[in-house]
């Protein structure tokens, strides 16, 4: 479980972070990341996004306890004040822990890196 500091609560903040954050995406999660919030430099925090179609409620609780588990230790590796949301995939729902682990790492690694010139 994840501290109520690190966790994000309100809607708004959930349309923030997927309106102004950088997206990246993998087989099985797709990561919204906004790394710096200009009114309350606090710690980073994260929220979840599992929807019906990853399957019914005990999958999608699955799911969402498996990612709130492996987002736990990859919140201090952030700087403070980041916002992130994970949105789980319908792949997510079969995916092993290991799987879904790699797919998250590698999201947000991706999200985390600075945008290329065009």
């Amino acid at each position: 479980m994840l501290a109520a500091a690190q966790r994000m609560r309100r809607s708004a903040e959930f349309a923030a972070t997927i309106r102004g954050g950088r997206r990246a995406g993998r087989g099985t999660v797709v990561v919204h990341l906004l790394l710096e919030e200009p009114v309350r430099a606090s710690t980073a925090r994260a929220g979840f996004v599992v929807s019906k179609a990853v399957g019914n409620a005990v999958v999608r609780n699955k799911v969402r306890r498996r990612l709130r588990h492996l987002v736990r230790p990859l919140l201090g590796d952030l700087p403070d004040g980041s916002l992130l949301v994970v949105r789980a995939l319908p792949a997510a729902a079969g995916a092993s822990f290991a799987t879904l682990g790699a797919d998250l790492e590698s999201a947000l690694a991706a999200a985390r890196r600075p945008r290329r010139q065009r």
